[in-house]
């Protein structure tokens, strides 16, 4: 597959900041969008925006149809067992914090859950509130000196028999993907409740949910080539059926009266208010798009580029890498020696180079590491070897400026 031909299907990259042009290297912050999931959402505006479920005109009898199908559509891209297993969310943070927050119940003081230190902080707060409003106690997994998550120190923690086990599939800022499965295993062998955020995962890996196992597992459109403002939460049936409902009202109800109030079943119960139902049919273009790929291709160009993009910032000296491993996906977390993570980014900018700086929202790794912050270059499907060799060239006159 010619992977420089599919860029063209991605309006936004068509486009120059000021004299040159646009390398976008942030695509573990957001996926730009290709022209299949825009149109979807256009047309639904266009020809069919009405709300879901309930009414008994045509607009939204199509609107209800298009939403529910993306419903079946997500199940089969991640092989869920139950199309009820398919909670709509608006993201990957909302997602956690329903579960989390849903657990209260099933919690008691003393309980342990483990965190990953890698973890972004959506991944660490819900459970931080979690564990004030439960008396329970939070242990986060160390990490090795390669910045992998110290298996060793995994399984005495796990003696303690934890309640709950949460992970990342892949670090958003490193990159380095986590042995979820053996520890999702692990994890069950001992009673506890297993979530794995799978935001920075879903685009780059093939994700199956018979194999891992996990209680629930997350993840976020707009970084699988889909629309901002809409997740999926996906959990057992029987794991979702007994989490507290997180928000209340219309959709999720199926009896009201002043003297109470009947749940309805999944999903709708897990689902308040009116849903993000463009969103939903962006996310669904989205996954038409990814499995209109060679997947086994898209994984090699993208491991290929990679391993490009390490060697070559290996090569252009003064540079600090972190995590850096072989087997990392998507993303490069990298410092100029001596040198300001933003002032980099500004600079790397003025010539068209898009790359985040900052914490990352995983200011515990940051410490780990001893940082304030870092750079950080991600890539997508329609990332290209130009792509890798004009940020370097920049990264080099930043280089020559600087130091």
């Amino acid at each position: 597959m010619e992977f420089s031909q599919l860029r063209s299907q991605f309006p936004a990259l068509t486009q120059s900041l000021g004299d040159y042009p646009l390398v976008y290297l942030d695509t573990a912050a957001t996926s730009q969008k290709p022209q299949g999931v825009i149109d979807a959402m256009s047309r639904y505006y266009q020809a069919d925006n009405a709300n879901v479920h309930r009414a008994a005109h045509q607009l939204s009898a199509r609107a209800t149809s298009q939403y529910e199908a993306v419903r079946d559509k997500v199940k089969a891209f991640i092989n869920a067992d139950r199309r009820e297993e398919i909670i709509f969310t608006h993201g990957t943070t909302e997602g956690i914090n329903l579960v989390a927050l849903g657990l209260a119940s099933q919690l008691k003081a003393g309980d342990l859950i483990l965190l990953d230190s890698a973890a972004h902080h959506a991944n660490i707060v819900p459970w931080q509130m979690l564990a004030k409003q439960t008396g329970a106690e939070i242990v986060p997994i160390p990490l090795t000196d390669e910045a992998r998550l110290d298996q060793d120190a995994y399984r005495q923690l796990l003696a303690r028999k934890p309640s709950v086990v949460a992970l990342c599939h892949v670090s958003n800022v490193l990159g380095t993907v986590n042995p979820v499965k053996e520890m999702i295993a692990q994890a069950k062998a001992v009673g506890a409740l297993t979530l794995i955020d799978g935001a920075q995962a879903i685009a780059h890996l093939e994700v199956d949910m018979q194999a891992l196992d996990c209680d629930f597992y997350l993840f976020s459109g707009h970084k699988m080539y889909g629309p901002t403002g809409i997740g999926i939460l996906y959990g057992r049936y029987e794991a979702l059926d007994k989490l507290d409902p997180l928000l209340t009202g219309g959709e999720m109800i199926k009896q009201v009266s002043f003297e109470g109030t009947t749940f309805n079943i999944l999903p709708n119960r897990l689902e308040a208010g009116t849903p993000p139902i463009a969103e939903v049919i962006g996310l669904g273009a989205a996954i038409d798009f990814i499995q209109s790929l060679p997947r086994e291709a898209v994984r090699a160009h993208e491991q290929a580029l990679l391993k490009r993009l390490q060697a070559k910032l290996k090569q252009l000296g003064g540079i600090s890498l972190y995590g850096a491993h072989d087997d990392n996906v998507g993303a490069v977390a990298f410092n100029l020696s001596g040198e300001h993570h933003q002032d980099v980014g500004i600079l790397l900018d003025q010539q068209g180079i898009a790359v985040r700086c900052g914490h990352h929202c995983a200011m515990p790794l940051m410490q780990t590491l001893g940082l304030a912050g870092c750079c950080r270059a991600s890539l997508g499907v329609y990332s290209t070897d130009e792509d890798i060799d004009r940020f370097i060239q920049a990264l080099k006159s930043v280089k020559e400026l600087l130091l």
